[in-house]
């Protein structure tokens, strides 16, 4: 602030590791928020360093300044998802850091100790996140100085940022986002989980069942198949890296002359000749141990010539044995022969070594064993599979319930918001049907009308069942909206403006994502397709929203930018045919003139001048 040296934050942590100057460096809150952002070669900026506040802050400029870069940096601080085109042209690295002051919290407490990642000891939790990133995809993950992982960020992201960016207005469209607004909204976590444990053990069990019929109708071939195939094998009765040491028998009985001759002249050059190897080492002994007398240096040689005499000694009679037991036998070439041709047979077909051939054996076994049972393990399959059915819909029917009873709290808290983004005529209406129980219908329906009963049996399977079901439960959730009086209710994506999506989406995500716990909430251009008096309420939306939580935005809407606590322009300046981007913090006629700009566009003239006072009144 004022006359302070900016420094970047690596430097800071590089030089003295300790997070208490860069803290110092910052004004401190009673509230949870990000209070400073520092990016190293990220896109188009070279070195930037931002502080936040805690209230409303608005980043404004013009389209393509860089707005939506510092967002996305933000995101990949605390998990997101990191591609090399995000890192400046020309650089192989980068890095991303910010400062957290989080309120206390045992949840978010016990996962940072779990970790081991040490904090200050303070009523406020100050976490210090760096990550490092290259173009090789080598990156690195610091919290207050510790190595930490990306599954870690990604645990702590609910408690330090939420980010709605561009795109999510069309997600909104997709009923997949309806049901899981309406979960978060409810706090379904816990039931989810359950849902998704018990859905996992029903579709394994299901599974291995389809395999053991499938296996039950082919039984009778398979088993004809498995049998021949163990028999063979075993009648090979293979032995590992038996074809190696049949090879090697069978090139020593091919070359018995060559390895004869070759064994008995080293014989005769190493012991029988009257000038072997042997003799001569002894009487070169003698000769040293006379020696020894007179200089004792060649008494070290006399223990290394000792032992040059046991090994020729021991290779000499090796020679000779090996030589002794050398016999040509063409009835055991033959039997060799045979054996290497009847185990080539069997490497190519059972998986190309005796070593393949043998783990086919021992699959083949088990499986024959398997189907040999296959009636006991089918009926205790069965058995498995309606348990864990009944247990699957028994939670799945509880996570319904709750929806249920959810939904009018969540219909009464968005009507409510709506009103307060210009939509006062707005209705909003959730619809949530149990698939299962409308299958159910369905077939009643289909007996009562005296259908032929294969329509029944083709709706009833327990495939179809799955394909009604999932992780998620068995309901099919949607919005439907009306904004305006008269019109009856539809589905949202059938009747929603842009304007309207944008600011239903404000509505449901900071209603959806309500927390016991501040934390810091992005919205980037949530304002798309709005403007005038519509564009002042989402205005009173935010800064009413900031009174609990720490608001980022970035808009072009002047009737936005109004309501800021704290205004943040976004600039794009070409240095030495270079692009870096800027960012610069508002002073009172500052904001005039920016808001100015937002009005009339580059020429400002002194009449927006004037009406850029009067809304900052």
């Amino acid at each position: 602030r004022g006359g302070t040296d900016l420094m970047p934050l690596d430097w800071v942590l590089t030089q003295s590791l300790k997070p208490e100057k860069l803290r110092s460096q910052v004004t401190t809150t009673k509230e949870s928020l990000l209070q400073l952002l520092n990016i190293s070669n990220i896109a188009l900026i070279d070195e930037l360093r931002v502080e936040f506040e805690s209230g409303l802050n608005l980043l404004t400029g013009e389209t393509g300044s860089g707005k939506s870069i510092i967002v996305d940096a933000l995101g990949v601080l605390i998990g997101g998802r990191f591609t090399a085109d995000l890192l400046k042209t020309g650089k192989d690295r980068g890095s991303i850091e910010g400062l957290f002051i989080v309120e206390p919290n045992p949840e978010f407490e016990e996962i940072l100790n779990e970790a081991g990642i040490v904090c200050s000891e303070s009523t406020q939790v100050e976490l210090i996140i760096r990550r490092e990133i290259s173009a090789t995809g080598r990156n690195k993950i610091f919290i207050n100085n510790q190595l930490a992982t990306q599954s870690l960020l990604k645990q702590l992201r609910e408690f330090l940022v939420d980010i709605h960016g561009q795109g999510d207005q069309q997600t909104l469209f997709n009923s997949d986002t309806h049901l899981q607004l309406l979960d978060s909204f409810a706090g379904n976590e816990n039931l989810l989980n359950e849902v998704a444990d018990a859905f996992e053990t029903w579709s394994k069990l299901r599974e291995e069942l389809d395999t053991l019929i499938k296996d039950e109708a082919e039984k009778f071939q398979l088993v004809d198949t498995l049998t021949f195939q163990i028999n063979e094998l075993e009648r090979a009765q293979l032995v590992v890296d038996e074809d190696q040491s049949l090879e090697e028998e069978r090139r020593r009985l091919m070359n018995v002359e060559k390895l004869t001759t070759l064994c008995q002249s080293s014989y005769a050059r190493i012991y029988e000749d009257d000038e072997a190897a042997l003799a001569r080492v002894r009487q070169t002994v003698n000769d040293l141990t006379e020696l020894a007398e007179f200089d004792s240096s060649f008494g070290d040689y006399r223990e290394q010539l000792d032992s040059a005499l046991a090994v020729l000694e021991d290779l000499a009679f090796s020679l000779r044995d090996f030589a002794d037991r050398l016999e040509y036998s063409p009835s055991r070439l033959a039997q060799i022969e045979d054996r290497l041709v009847e185990l080539l047979r069997v490497k190519r077909k059972y998986g190309g070594s005796i070593g393949d051939a043998l783990e086919h054996l021992a699959r083949s076994q088990d499986r024959l064993q398997q189907i040999e049972a296959s009636d006991e393990r089918e009926a205790e399959l069965r058995q498995k599979v309606e348990a864990a059915e009944s247990r699957y819909f028994e939670v799945a029917h509880r996570l319904h319930q709750q929806r249920v009873k959810t939904a009018k709290k969540f219909e009464k808290a968005v009507e409510q918001g709506i009103k307060e983004v210009a939509m006062e005529n707005g209705r909003f209406q959730i619809q949530v049907a149990d698939l299962m129980s409308e299958m159910s219908d369905k077939l009643q329906l289909v007996d009562q009308s005296g259908t032929k009963i294969s329509a029944r049996e083709n709706l009833s399977p327990v495939n179809d069942k799955l394909k009604l079901t999932g992780h998620s439960g068995t309901d099919h959730v949607e919005f439907y909206f009306s904004a305006n009086v008269g019109e009856e209710l539809k589905p949202l994506a059938r009747v929603a403006s842009g304007g309207e999506a944008s600011r239903l989406m404000l509505v449901l995500k900071t209603v959806a994502n309500a927390t016991e716990f501040p934390r810091t909430i992005v919205f980037d251009e949530i304002d798309t397709g709005i403007g005038g008096r519509v564009s002042e309420a989402v205005g009173v939306k935010l800064k009413r929203l900031s009174s609990t939580n720490q608001v980022l935005c970035v808009t072009h809407q002047p009737q936005i930018a109004r309501f800021a606590d704290s205004h943040l322009v976004v600039e794009k300046q070409t240095l030495k045919e270079r692009t870096k981007v800027i960012v610069n913090r508002l002073d009172k006629n500052g904001r005039v003139e920016e808001i100015a700009r937002m009005l009339t566009g580059a020429e400002i003239t002194e009449s927006a001048r004037k009406h850029a006072r009067e809304m900052l009144k």
